[in-house]
Formats: structure tokens, sequence, C-alpha cells
């Protein structure tokens, strides 16, 4: 008979699975086409998934699947943390602010290196006031974590006006490329893997690794029972809360990466207008690991999928034979959300999730 353990897992294997499958059934209609009909307007559109493409897949990727790998650590632990959104927020500004404050825009890559460290560092304590509010005080998970995306949200754009007068922050330098000599080199494969920034090896390294921290070690069979059956943690002699803590402050490191790899991998400023540069991002982080049924694995690819379809959607904007207006090419990505959280149908939240647990209680 199969546990649940083993079926949580294919669930999440089979998710990414049929991603890899979708994208290589794709992959094998594109080089029909391009093969039969090399003129063709569809053939254009063909040609657009190149290495510099993929790399910047890659690269929109990074806030996603980091705040999909840290969902994943605290929801498993029984604590639903639906406050990333703002932790990318938070961590975005504070990157930007402290870089902006020790170099301005001729700033070394010392000080951008310190500013990715203090947006991680204030991604970190924001989650640890969260995790004292919803483990220590037993408030509401989903009230507290709406709490911390409103507060990030209204307080980095009103942060910004006090420091440069303006709800939009002066350019700062980008973490440089790290450039692997001779692998870079590689077709295709060589510019997208080993020639990227930072955050981005940091992601692939991420992703297998919180896998194996998650099925093969201590720690993960911990966060696993405390999000299923504390009681058996409990009585196992194993502190629950501080497995808890330990969870969710994971969430707050992984979202700090993801938000300072954002404005100081990719964009270099912080953009306090509208939802401001985040723009959903933390949201379709939680999809992504519903999507991929808690598995790291299964949920960076549904964060791949997303980044891709949000860089096809500026490449075909490129397309003038297209005509196609603007917003409607933009809302490509958000609609396969739509149609993903359709399709997610059986994904299982463990059962301890949401759930406030009190050692010694019956």
């Amino acid at each position: 008979m199969v546990d649940r353990r083993s079926t949580e897992f294919l669930a999440g294997l089979l998710s990414g699975g049929l991603l890899v499958a979708g994208l290589v059934g794709l992959l094998f209609v594109a080089l029909v086409v391009e093969l039969l009909f090399p003129q063709s307007p569809v053939s254009a559109v063909i040609r657009i998934v190149d290495p510099s493409y993929l790399g910047a897949a890659l690269r929109l990727a990074v806030p996603i699947a980091f705040a999909a790998l840290g969902g994943i650590f605290a929801e498993k632990s029984g604590v639903i943390n639906i406050g990333l959104e703002g932790l990318l927020i938070i961590s975005a500004f504070t990157s930007v602010a402290v870089a902006h404050a020790l170099g301005g825009a001729e700033a070394g890559q010392g000080a951008v290196w310190m500013g990715f460290l203090a947006g991680v560092l204030a991604s970190v304590a924001l989650t640890l006031v969260f995790a004292v509010v919803t483990i220590e005080f037993r408030a509401d998970q989903i009230i507290a974590g709406l709490a911390v995306w409103l507060i990030a949200l209204g307080l980095a754009p009103f942060a910004s006006r006090i420091i440069w007068g303006q709800i939009n922050s002066p350019s700062v330098p980008t973490l440089d490329s790290w450039t692997v000599p001779v692998l870079s080199s590689i077709p295709w494969i060589g510019p997208v893997l080993f020639d990227a920034i930072p955050t981005v090896y940091m992601m692939l390294i991420a992703t297998p690794l919180s896998w194996y921290v998650l099925d093969r070690t201590a720690f993960g069979r911990w966060v696993r029972a405390s999000g299923e059956n504390p009681k058996a943690l409990d009585t196992a002699g194993v502190d629950v809360d501080r497995v808890r803590y330990a969870a969710v402050l994971l969430s707050g490191l992984y979202s700090g990466i993801g938000g300072a790899g954002l404005a100081l991998g990719q964009v270099g400023q912080f953009i306090g207008s509208g939802q401001t540069m985040v723009a959903g991002r933390g949201w379709i982080g939680i999809t992504a690991y519903l999507f991929g049924n808690y598995n790291p694995i299964g949920a960076f690819g549904a964060s791949f999928l997303f980044a891709a379809l949000d860089a096809l959607q500026i490449r075909v904007q490129q397309l003038a034979f297209l005509s196609l207006p603007p917003p409607l090419v933009r809302i490509v990505p958000f609609v396969t959300v739509i149609v993903v959280l359709a399709l997610v149908g059986r994904t299982r939240i463990p059962d301890a999730a949401g759930e406030h647990y009190e050692s010694g209680e019956e």
C-alpha cells in the first residue's frame, strides 16, 4: 500500500513531469513547423525561443521560485504564509535603499552585495514578526499574512518618498553576471546556465537542495510531521514551535533572496507605483507550489513556466506583423495561472496547516 508521503511525492513529480513533457512537445512541434514552413509567421514566433530568451525566463523565475520554495517550508510545517508578496516587496526596497546609501549610482559590487544582504535580513525580520504573532500569540494566519502584504505595500512606497522624494528610487548598479569558463561556450546550454546572474545559480542550487532537506533529512521529517500531526511530533520529544519558527523563517530567507534578486539582479531600481515592481510574483509563487503539490521540483517547473510566458509576451510585442494590443498580450501569463489553478484540482494541503498547536494539548 502506498503511504501518503509517497503519494504526495509522486503527485509533485507528476506535476513537474507534465510541465517537462509539455515543453518537450512544444519544442517538437516548433521544430516541425520550422522545417516545413520556414517563412511563415508562426516560424517567426518560434524563432523567439533562443538562448537569450531562455536566460531571460530563468532570471524572471527567480522571485517566483524563491517565494514558492519559502511557502513550501512554511505551509509544510503547518503555518500558511500568504504574506510572501509583502516579503518580496520589503526585501526589494531595502536592498535598493542600502545599495543607494552606500554608493548611489556609482556603487561598486561590494555595496550592491551589502544591499542584497540587507534586503534578505529585512525579509527575515518581518517574517520573524509574522512568526511570533501566529505561533506565539496564535493569531489567524491568513489575516496576519495579509497584514504583512499590506504593510509592505504601503510602507515601501512611503519610505521611498521620504528618502528620495518620489515613489520610484534612483537607479543603482545590479549584480554582475558570473561566467563559467569553457562551459559558457557550450552551444545553447552554455549562455543559459553558465553565464548568468548569481541569483539564477542560487535558484538552481536551492531547488534540489530544498527537496533533499524536506525529503531526506531529520529536519525535513520534523517539518512534515509538524504540518501533518504535530501531536505525534511533540510526543516524540521535538518542540513543534521551534520547528515551525525555523520553517517560517526559512520562508523569509528565501523570499528575501527573491525580492533582493529582483531588485538588484534584474531591475536596478525600486518601483513603488501600482502593486510595486513585484507585481503579484508572491501570489504566483503560492500558485506555483500548489501546482507542484508542495514539491520543490514541481514548484520550480511551474515558476519557470510562468516566467517563460512572461518573457514570451515581451518578445511577442516586438513582432510588428502580429499587431496585438499590448494589454492583451500582457495578460497571457496571468490567464495561464488561472488555467493552472483550475487544473491543480487534487493538491493535498497538510492536515494541520493553519491550525495552532500548544505542547501538551489533547
